[in-house]
């Protein structure tokens, strides 16, 4: 086998055209490529020493990168329009690439590796490395969570809702698969809202529901599309993530009047779906009056959603049921009022007032006082440092504060 020195050698003897084109075309003096020579031989002398760690393959693509924004800015301030970018580029793919068959179990390099592709835009590529990124680390949430919430960026929530469902069967330690399956079907809702206020929006809302509304997972369909599409397997014949920019092109149904009515009362519409996704997640071993107020923080964050109010009352309601004295369960009902209101609206006065008779009955009830009055006092000291706050309401903050018990 060849050694340290010859594999490093192999891999600079690569880059020697590029160098050349730099130094042809002026991007790069003499002196400043055989500088970036040496730090490119450190660099692969490092990574590839036995004991390399994945924080210096880190390192070397972070600084291949640099250089690479480096060659951007000069043939732009040179007006250089032939410079070869995609080389650049390459090189970076083939570190990363090294990087992740080297240290398989280092989720910071996988991630970097899907970042870079995502920001480059190789679409294909991020498809490959996200299906063999699940394979190698199932049970972790950010990754399910990044390649659903991709999926629902493109348009795909068919794709999203797979991967997540996919995800909570893999992660069952936490909630953070759920919680984020959550914020993407809400968010997905905010955007449905949106539609349906312009011109012909309803219609366009309640075709993506009914295109999108098949919660089927799947990672290769093959009934429509072409046997010998090479998108949909990669260089060893195995099945990769579907491509959401080619799902997305396909050809649009067609609704009737009766279809269009029916589609009205669809629960989905409703906010169905984050309330199933809640009252599954609370049968799980990690449900908790702390996840049961995380679902409570992100439900009330989407002021936009019609169907909040219903969503953040079923929560309040569970919690009520599972956890009635805790301090969780509390804290949450005395912000319940001011969901979706405004400090700088004329009805923050009265549901101010509401929340904090909320507070003293909860103070006298709750199964520990301290813990709740942390909770109100990082609460309201953000609202305190806003600066167009109502001399008012400011000095009522600052004596509830300052009357809350400590111990």
């Amino acid at each position: 086998m060849a050694g340290v020195p010859e594999k490093a050698r192999f891999y600079l003897e690569r880059a020697v055209p590029q160098l050349r084109e730099f130094e042809a075309k002026g991007v790069f003096t003499s002196d400043e490529i055989r500088s970036l020579v040496r730090k490119r031989t450190d660099f692969e002398h490092l990574v590839l020493s036995p004991g390399s760690k994945p924080i210096d393959w880190l390192n070397y693509a972070a600084w291949e990168k640099s250089l690479e924004s480096l060659r951007a800015k000069r043939c732009r301030r040179l007006q250089i329009r032939t410079s070869s970018k995609h080389t650049g580029q390459g090189r970076i793919f083939g570190i990363l690439e090294r990087a992740v068959n080297k240290h398989p179990g280092s989720i910071e390099l996988w991630k970097e590796y899907l970042a870079y592709t995502r920001d480059t835009k190789a679409t294909k590529r991020f498809r490959k490395v996200m299906t063999r990124a699940l394979r190698m680390h199932p049970a972790k949430p950010e990754l399910w969570v990044l390649a659903g919430r991709r999926s629902a960026g493109n348009g795909d929530m068919q794709a999203a809702r797979g991967f997540f469902m996919r995800g909570t069967r893999f992660c069952t330690r936490d909630a953070t698969i759920w919680i984020q399956y959550a914020r993407c079907e809400m968010e997905w809702l905010e955007r449905i809202e949106a539609k349906k206020g312009k011109k012909g929006g309803t219609e366009r809302a309640l075709q993506e529901q009914a295109e999108q509304s098949d919660d089927e997972i799947r990672l290769h369909d093959n009934e429509d599309d072409d046997q010998d599409d090479e998108d949909e397997t990669d260089e060893n014949g195995r099945l990769i993530l579907p491509d959401p920019e080619k799902s997305a092109t396909k050809t649009a149904m067609v609704f009737d009047q009766d279809t269009t009515n029916k589609l009205q009362g669809n629960p989905a519409l409703d906010g169905a779906i984050p309330l199933a996704i809640f009252d599954v997640a609370t049968k799980q071993p990690f449900s908790s009056p702390s996840v049961a107020e995380q679902f409570f923080d992100l439900f009330a964050s989407f002021s936009n959603v019609s169907a909040q109010a219903r969503i953040v009352q079923h929560v309040l309601d569970s919690m009520t049921q599972h956890y009635p004295r805790d301090p969780a369960t509390c804290f949450c009902h005395i912000r319940q009022p001011l969901v979706d209101v405004s400090t700088n609206t004329h009805s923050y006065p009265k549901a101010l007032r509401e929340a904090l008779t909320l507070l003293k009955s909860s103070l006298s009830s709750t199964t520990d006082r301290s813990q709740l009055s942390e909770k109100v006092r990082q609460w309201i000291e953000p609202i305190l440092a806003s600066k167009d706050l109502d001399p008012g309401i400011r000095t009522v903050l600052e004596h509830t504060i300052q009357t809350l018990p400590t111990t």
